[in-house]
């Protein structure tokens, strides 16, 4: 089950998939609802466990990269934020498709997750130098801060563990590159130290999330009838999304700069701060890569190249923004199917969202060999 060259996914041509043959697809559909066909394809936490208690085999089988495969990648690290809370054969097969040695690696294990998945994640994290666990963890609750101090926690980590990583890009484990580590340092140095991120003027419909406040009672955000003081600094709330692409400087304004530091705390009991920290810090004048207020600069999640996402709302139509999902729906978001593949693979952003080996293990299995077959063969 730990073999790479050949799975129980390969039963499907992942060509034909990726080129949007229907019949294939169909193939695919059917091999994934078939009786069995998941039960052969998953790997429990507890085999992950046992495979990683020989190192040398486990990153061997797997097929982990031993070196960098150019210059230019190994002359440009990139941070990673991984904040996981199950399903550890997705996140194992994220960690694997985006290693690189000379990249650094922050993964934040939720408080409230299953023993195994701990232990599991412990032991393959435990096998690889540049990937650590977040010295410190939170209990991350939907909508809360603790969203956003996990990544904290780990751009505290990664920023002390080295000086030499460009870029900070924050995942979560349902998450799958879309480009190769080659691909992506390029699409970096195109920023030329700007940050890629979305940042919007915030909707009315949104603007009850920062203007009241919000409390934590039994592990959900409750709205209450208080009033918020107004944004420190006459600051202007923006929103956005959880995810970023950011570089070192803005990291580095984040950690230690006094105005970002009031913020943060302001923005502690709103409702789903992560979708406002990064967004609003974005448009502070002097922050490194910073874009002016004015509503001409906003960034949408199509144009941020940090990750794309089919919402519900905005998916089958002819004039929709993207095609239909061909997967199934979670809280409104697309769990891509193999007949998502063709049209993600032509996307310029670096990752996708969500995945999940449970539900088609095929749409990654086909990634993963479409990336590596990319990679590979720019390998001199």
């Amino acid at each position: 089950m730990f073999r790479n060259e050949e799975t129980p996914e390969d039963e499907c041509n992942c060509k034909k998939i990726l080129q949007g043959d229907l019949d294939e697809i169909k193939h695919a559909k059917i091999l994934t609802i078939t009786k069995g066909f998941k039960n052969i394809t998953r790997i429990t936490d507890e085999q992950y466990v046992k495979q990683a208690e020989d190192c040398e085999t486990f990153l061997r089988t797997r097929k982990y990269l031993p070196f960098p495969l150019s210059e230019e990648e190994e002359a440009f690290p990139v941070a990673y934020s991984i904040v996981v809370h199950h399903k550890v054969q997705n996140f194992e097969r994220l960690l694997r498709s985006i290693y690189s040695p000379q990249n650094f690696y922050c993964i934040h294990v939720d408080k409230k997750a299953p023993q195994s998945t701990i232990t599991a994640i412990g032991a393959i994290v435990s096998c690889i130098d540049n990937v650590f666990l977040a010295s410190k963890t939170e209990e991350v609750v939907y909508a809360s801060w603790s969203r956003v101090q996990a990544d904290i926690n780990c751009m505290k980590d990664l920023y002390k563990v080295s000086s030499s990583w460009k870029y900070f890009i924050n995942l979560c484990g349902q998450d799958f590159p879309i480009k190769t580590n080659l691909e992506l340092v390029h699409a970096l140095k195109a920023l030329g130290g700007a940050n890629s991120l979305e940042t919007q003027i915030t909707p009315p419909n949104k603007v009850y999330r920062w203007k009241k406040r919000h409390q934590l009672i039994n592990d959900r955000i409750q709205t209450t009838d208080q009033d918020k003081s107004p944004p420190p600094f006459g600051i202007k709330i923006f929103t956005g999304g959880a995810y970023i692409v950011v570089s070192r400087d803005f990291v580095r304004y984040v950690l230690e700069d006094p105005k970002a530091q009031v913020l943060m705390s302001w923005l502690n009991d709103t409702y789903s701060p992560d979708e406002f920290i990064w967004a609003t810090v974005q448009r502070i004048p002097g922050v490194p890569g910073f874009l002016r207020a004015h509503s001409k600069y906003d960034i949408t999640d199509i144009y941020s190249i940090s990750r794309v996402i089919k919402w519900a709302a905005h998916e089958g139509a002819l004039d929709a923004v993207y095609p239909a999902c061909q997967g199934i729906h979670i809280r409104d978001i697309c769990v891509y199917g193999a007949g998502d593949l063709q049209w993600i693979v032509n996307q310029h952003h670096l990752f996708a969202n969500k995945f999940d080996t449970d539900f088609d293990p095929i749409a990654i299995r086909c990634l993963e060999k479409y990336l590596r077959h990319k990679a590979l063969k720019n390998y001199h």
